[in-house]
C-alpha cells in the first residue's frame, strides 16, 4: 500500500533527458526507445508498490460479478455499499388543482360509480348527458356531481361532471423532500493471496458478505448490488503510457539504470566503450539505488507510530501482566 504521494512523469519524459545528456549516442542511433521500456519497468517492480499510484472505484456487481479495472494490480481494501431512502412531507400551504380526467367509460346506467369493481366489458362508450345520469340531484349540469371512491375503497375528493361531457376531480397537492442514506459495509476476501495487500483489513474481517478475485474478475456472495474498491493500480496514464516516479532522489536510478543498459549493448555490439565509463556509470548507478531505495522503504509518522504501539504493547506483556494475578 502507498504511503507517500509522488509526482510522476511519462517514459518518454524520461527518455529525452537521457537523450540531452548523450547526445553523441543519441545521434549515433544507440538509443532505441523501445528497449528500454523493460527496464523502467525492473526499476518500478525493484522499488514495490510504494510507487505505485493508489486509485479507487465503485463496481457494479450483476450476477455475483464484476470486472476489476484494466490498471488493476493489488487491491488495499474493499467494501460493498448500500443505501435507503426516506420521503417526508414538508410543512408548506394548501395547493389545490383542478384536473380533467376527461371521458370516463361507463357500461350502462349508474347512480353510484365505483372505480374498485372489475369493469363489465363492452363495445360502446356512452358518455350521457348530467341529467340522465342523476335526475333528481341534478339541477343544471354546473352543480351535478358524485363522490367517486379510489381502490382504496376510502371517498376522495367530488367528481364533477362539466357540460362537455368530461369529468373533473379537485387533487390536492403536497410536497416532499427524500433523504438518501448511504452506508458502506465490510466484506470478506478470501483465496486471493496473490493480488490483495498482506496488510489488507478484508482478509481478517469476519462477515457474512464474501468475495474472491480470479483473472481480472471479483466474485461476490451476492448477486446485485455496488462494491467499492481501493487498489494499487498500474504504472499508467489514461493513455495507457508507462510512468514513472519524478523525485529527485529516485530519477538518477532510472537514468543510471538505462545508461548502463546502453553501455551493455553497445558492448555487445562491438562498439568502443572505455572502462571510466563503465566504472562511472556503475558506481553513480549503486549509489542511486542506494538512495532510492532508502527514500521509498523509510517509513512514514503513521507507520512510526504503530511500530511504536507494538512494541509498547509487548513491553507490557512482558513486565506488567505478570502481576494481574495479584
Amino acid at each position: 500500500m502507498s504511503h507517500t504521494f509522488f509526482k510522476y512523469r511519462t517514459y518518454d519524459q524520461l527518455l529525452a533527458e537521457l537523450q540531452s545528456d548523450l547526445k553523441r549516442i543519441y545521434l549515433n542511433d544507440f538509443m532505441n526507445p523501445q528497449e528500454f521500456i523493460k527496464v523502467a519497468k525492473k526499476c518500478n517492480a525493484e522499488l514495490g508498490l510504494r510507487i505505485f499510484q493508489t486509485k479507487q472505484c465503485v463496481l457494479d456487481i450483476e450476477k455475483g460479478k464484476a470486472k476489476l479495472p484494466n490498471n488493476f494490480n493489488v487491491l488495499n481494501f474493499a467494501l460493498s455499499l448500500s443505501s435507503h431512502c426516506i420521503i417526508e412531507p414538508i410543512i408548506s400551504g394548501t395547493h389545490v388543482e383542478s384536473i380533467n380526467l376527461g371521458p370516463i367509460y361507463n357500461p350502462g346506467v349508474w347512480t353510484d360509480p365505483n372505480v374498485c369493481a372489475t369493469p363489465t366489458v363492452t363495445t360502446e362508450v356512452v358518455n350521457p348527458p348530467c341529467n340522465v345520469l342523476h335526475p333528481l340531484a341534478c339541477g343544471d349540469c354546473g352543480a351535478c356531481g358524485v363522490k367517486f371512491e379510489s381502490c382504496s375503497c376510502k371517498a376522495v375528493s367530488p367528481v364533477t361532471l362539466n357540460c362537455d361531457g368530461n369529468y373533473n376531480v379537485l387533487v390536492q397537492k403536497f410536497q416532499f423532500y427524500t433523504k438518501t442514506w448511504k452506508e458502506m459495509h465490510p466484506i470478506r476476501i478470501i483465496n486471493s493471496a496473490d493480488v490483495v495487500d498482506p496488510d489488507c483489513p478484508n482478509r481478517t474481517y469476519q462477515s457474512p458478505n464474501t468475495a474472491y478475485l480470479s483473472n481480472n474478475f471479483i466474485y461476490t456472495s451476492f448477486k446485485t448490488g455496488k462494491l467499492y474498491i481501493n487498489y494499487q493500480g498500474m504504472m499508467e496514464d489514461d493513455d495507457g503510457n508507462l510512468l514513472v516516479p519524478d523525485h529527485d532522489l529516485l530519477n538518477d536510478f532510472y537514468e543510471y539504470s538505462i545508461k548502463a543498459r546502453i553501455l551493455e549493448n553497445m558492448i555487445m555490439n562491438g562498439e568502443d566503450v572505455t572502462q571510466l565509463q563503465l566504472q562511472l556509470t556503475d558506481a553513480n548507478l549503486r549509489k542511486a539505488k542506494n538512495n532510492a531505495y532508502s527514500y521509498v522503504n523509510t517509513p512514514n509518522f503513521g507507520e512510526l507510530r504503530r511500530i511504536w504501539e507494538i512494541n509498547r504493547k509487548a513491553q507490557y506483556h512482558n513486565y506488567f501482566n505478570m502481576f494481574k494475578s495479584y
